[in-house]
């Protein structure tokens, strides 16, 4: 769903040129910015390099549920996927900028009790050391979907559409993840800050940027 917004926003900006994708599955959109890469192995980019390059900033919207996953087979996903894309973006296009979307609560010491949160922490952690012209750890507390969108069936999404349409009782406590406004900093990544939004509703890390040219807050 992320992806899908990311990617909609970016074709209808008259300032992108061109928009690459890199996925499982197609995205089913027909546009004269967009090019498409369909692939199964997100570990190894060695074979599509050559369509990698030339990019000044990366979107990493792609990430699953923790939910029934062991440590190991969640770590795959969320750190060992996403640093194969950036490690070679990095490689490839040492000026782009790139964006990751984390979550709300993720731990940056990579030693708190949720096993989630330790591996997104990680996750951040490394992507922040990586020699990109800059680098955004977005922290979304909830995702409301707009133009049509859906959530997957999950508790979240059950609990989203009775606030809005009251079709299933929603527990009366739900509220939006608390998010830990202090400010922290990796240790191999002393140029990077947690920030928060204004209305609360997310977080993000930053560095490489000056704080005037950070997205708005």
């Amino acid at each position: 769903m992320v992806g899908q917004g990311v990617l909609r926003e970016c074709l209808l900006d008259p300032d992108v040129q061109v928009v690459q994708t890199v996925g499982r599955t197609p995205t089913g959109l027909k546009h004269p910015k967009l090019r498409e890469i369909v692939r199964s192995d997100l570990l190894d980019y060695t074979e599509i390099e050559s369509a990698l390059r030339g990019f000044d900033a990366c979107f990493f919207c792609l990430g699953v549920s923790s939910t029934g996953m062991s440590e190991s087979e969640y770590e795959r996903v969320a750190y060992a996927v996403t640093m194969a894309a950036a490690q070679t973006l990095s490689r490839l296009n040492p000026g782009m900028t790139f964006i990751y979307v984390s979550g709300a609560g993720t731990d940056s010491s990579e030693k708190g009790r949720v096993m989630w949160a330790r591996v997104k922490g990680k996750t951040e952690n490394a992507l922040l050391r990586l020699p990109f012209k800059a680098a955004y750890m977005f922290r979304p507390g909830a995702i409301q979907p707009v133009y049509g969108r859906a959530l997957q069936d999950s508790r979240l999404s059950r609990r989203l559409r009775s606030r809005q349409t009251g079709a299933v009782p929603a527990p009366p406590s739900f509220s939006p993840p608390h998010l830990d406004h202090r400010r922290a900093r990796s240790r191999n990544a002393p140029g990077s800050k947690v920030r928060r939004s204004q209305d609360n509703s997310r977080e993000f890390r930053h560095q490489g940027l000056p704080e005037s040219r950070a997205p708005p807050h």
